[in-house]
């Protein structure tokens, strides 16, 4: 399994159990770089694979964050 797909496994993993809460940052991309050892673009590519399954959006100038799905409505 690529990196890219074990790092966004991991991420996800820690967003479902509730280890990153709804409404919190993720780690930024210096904190993986250094907890994963992978370059900057491998993460780029984890992150993208959560926000494509709707569990984080990037806020800009803040970072990524968790996706609070109650607050979400089925009126879209």
């Amino acid at each position: 399994m690529p990196p890219y797909r074990q790092i966004a496994d991991h991420l996800r993993r820690q967003i479902e159990d509730g280890t990153i809460p709804p409404g919190r940052r993720i780690p930024t991309m210096v904190e993986m770089e250094q907890a994963y050892g992978v370059a900057r673009d491998t993460l780029r590519k984890a992150t993208q694979v959560l926000k494509d399954e709707g569990l984080v959006e990037t806020v800009r100038g803040m970072g990524i964050y968790v996706v609070d799905r109650s607050m979400q409505t089925d009126e879209d």
